[in-house]
């Protein structure tokens, strides 16, 4: 660890400095015996290094893999206490800036090694290939609760081998705060929705490019001024909420408002008539997923949001025995708030408008209060075109209620936080047990930005296996140390705008976004379904975000989602489970253009995945851990090459 040895260690970026007090140490005059043996020494070792190399290189098939290191000379020079020792690298440093955020060239593709696999770019058809929620594949499924919108993904034997093209004339989008506004028109070439809610505010397109101007169905002036209505009914400023899920989110214009006020917001919407919705937001920089309520559980942890909305996102919230509803009350954290605005909120004023009848949108409204009522959730306000439920902050009194009415049935003995192709039960989800009506289920969160750095509820009750306080704390200080290491390396990861859309492959306990939280980007982190510890509920309870995901399988995202990817042990989690080819593809699907990838694991490992990237055509290189480079594990560095589909370039046909 470092700390450990006084000795400082080598990085990429830095060359290895002596510590002050040398220079007081007198030069003393070599022996000659000495100076022959010392002579003797480093030739037999060179001569030795130079043989293991050919060796290594000669192999079958293989490609030659350099691991930066240093190199110190055998004799110090006369001025050793002013000079650094000269250090030198196997591999020419990677570039990690952007090229292409005005150009619209495509870049050359430099031929790799022939033993190596080239990865051919597919055809353009596939430029936003969703595999899992793939609009050809969902037809074959049920529409009832469409549960067609869900994921379905391909077998095996239809997993493409090949490079998903980003449009001709992509590039970089623009540096957050602007893309909340803008975004390239040739990055997400559809113009629909600027003509579908043209009058909403939504979208407009501006010759080269869209603009966002932050309306929405329910708020026309913009989701600024209707998130100050909020604010007016729920205090939005105090830090106590944090974490926030939409539901059908559009272009994700509510989560994106929120963002300057400290509040994260999961924003979910599916790939249906609505194109690209997901796909704007991403582009502009705010967190979101493509995903649906319909038969399974959202991919989130129990008691993961303070606040849910939905602004007419269509769900028929008291149909089913109010299955979806009960699935918001699973997700959403003891006191949480559920935000409705649209039909059947103030139905009086707005049922002409909405081309319905009172009797229709009444009865709707009632099923949502009744299903709300059994939930033992309080209506806390209801003010114009806006009604706020808030859940009970713990289920003492529920469970007196319940004793007289009994639908939905509390679930018996299970997991809440399970949530991986779970089917939704009609069962009320019960809250950890308390002593008092006054105390919160599960424990008192702190308030935001109290919230990072304090020992989560779930881990001070042991509920969490393996992971205690102190385990903790440790792996806070862990990830302080390696994120600082990273940015030495890759000096881009510390400058605002290089990055924005972040994503972590094994979280943990988010310690990795933790230590990002003040510059200008946003991690999603993610707990694999194979990990050992389920610790997504507390990576939430830190005030961060995230989902659950199985790298065995695509991601619910568009191609070219994330700046930078992060991948911690990833390879050796997935080792015989499935194929290191297919989880390196997929990395090249969901990252941009330039983008940066970050993967820790066991040397022999990630020899394997150069071997990939190089037929990827991503610039890489493998570097040694921060302790030094007697560690196996070691460090991968990466950038995605710049490349599109060509200007013109007919589908090939299926």
């Amino acid at each position: 660890m470092a700390g450990s040895n006084p000795t400082p260690y080598y990085t990429p970026t830095s060359k290895p400095t002596l510590t002050s007090h040398h220079s007081s140490l007198p030069l003393k005059k070599p022996n000659l015996y000495s100076l022959i043996a010392i002579t003797f020494l480093c030739s037999a070792f060179y001569f030795t290094g130079l043989w293991q190399s050919s060796t290594t290189g000669a192999g079958a098939g293989s490609s030659s893999v350099f691991i930066t290191t240093t190199s110190l000379p055998c004799f110090p020079s006369k001025n050793t206490s002013t000079n650094p020792p000269s250090s030198r690298t196997t591999t020419k440093k990677l570039d990690f800036t952007t090229h292409h955020s005005a150009a619209d060239d495509v870049a050359a593709v430099t031929a790799p090694d022939d033993a190596i696999k080239i990865y051919p770019i597919c055809d353009i058809k596939y430029s936003e290939y969703t595999p899992c929620e793939d609009p050809e594949r969902s037809l074959k499924f049920n529409r009832r609760r469409l549960i067609y919108r869900e994921r379905h993904c391909p077998e095996k034997n239809e997993l493409l081998k090949c490079r998903i093209p980003a449009p001709y004339g992509y590039k970089n989008p623009f540096k957050w705060p602007v893309s909340r506004d803008v975004a390239w028109y040739a990055n997400v070439p559809h113009k629909e929705l600027t003509v579908e809610k043209a009058v909403q505010n939504w979208i407009r397109y501006e010759g080269d490019k869209f603009r966002f101007p932050g309306g929405g169905t329910m708020f026309p002036n913009g989701a600024d001024a209707y998130i100050d209505d909020i604010a007016k009914l729920i205090n939005l400023k105090d830090g106590s909420i944090r974490t926030a899920i939409d539901t059908g989110c559009g272009v994700a214009s509510w989560g994106a408002y929120l963002l300057s006020r400290n509040i994260i917001s999961m924003s979910f919407a599916p790939r249906d008539s609505h194109e690209a919705q997901v796909q704007f937001a991403l582009e502009r920089g705010v967190p979101a997923l493509i995903g649906v309520i319909a038969s399974k559980r959202l991919p989130y942890p129990s008691r993961a949001f303070d606040m849910a909305h939905c602004s007419r996102c269509l769900i028929p919230w008291g149909e089913y025995d109010g299955a979806y509803l009960i699935e918001v009350d699973r997700v959403l954290r003891p006191g949480g708030f559920w935000i409705l605005s649209g039909p059947p909120i103030n139905w009086k004023r707005h049922w002409k408008g909405w081309e319905r009848t009172r009797e229709d949108l009444y009865a709707e409204q009632n099923k949502i209060e009744q299903v709300a009522k059994r939930l033992c959730w309080k209506k806390f306000v209801e003010k114009d075109d806006i009604t706020i439920w808030q859940k009970p902050f713990n289920h003492m009194k529920c469970t007196e209620f319940r004793n007289r009415n009994k639908n939905p049935p509390m679930c018996p003995a299970q997991d809440p936080d399970k949530a991986w192709y779970t089917k939704i039960e009609t069962c009320l989800t019960p809250l950890p047990k308390v002593a008092s009506e006054e105390e919160v289920a599960g424990g008192q969160l702190e308030k935001w930005p109290k919230r990072l750095h304090a020992i989560p509820p779930r881990i001070s009750r042991v509920t969490v296996d393996g992971v205690t306080e102190e385990v903790f704390q440790k792996d806070s200080q862990l990830w302080k140390r390696r994120v600082s290491y990273y940015k030495s390396v890759n000096n881009q990861l510390g400058q605002p705008g290089r990055y924005r859309n972040i994503l972590d492959m094994n979280a943990f306990l988010g310690g990795f976004a933790a230590n990002l939280v003040n510059d200008p980007v946003w991690v999603m982190n993610i707990v694999p379904v194979e990990a050992k510890v389920n610790t997504l509920g507390a990576i939430y309870e830190r005030g961060l975000i995230g989902t659950y995901q199985s790298w065995c399988e695509a991601m619910s995202t568009y191609p070219r989602t994330y700046d930078l990817i992060h991948a911690d042990s990833v390879f050796t989690l997935y080792k015989n489970r499935c194929e290191m080819e297919d989880i390196m593809l997929e990395l090249d699907r969901i990252l941009r253009p330039e983008g940066s990838v970050i993967i820790r694991d066991d040397v022999d490992i990630l020899i394997r995945v150069k071997r990939i990237a190089d037929g990827l055509n991503w610039d890489s290189q493998i570097v040694d851990h921060e302790d030094g480079p007697l560690e196996r594990e070691k460090l991968f560095f990466a950038v995605k090459t710049y490349s599109t589909a060509p200007a013109t370039q007919p589908s090939k046909a299926t």
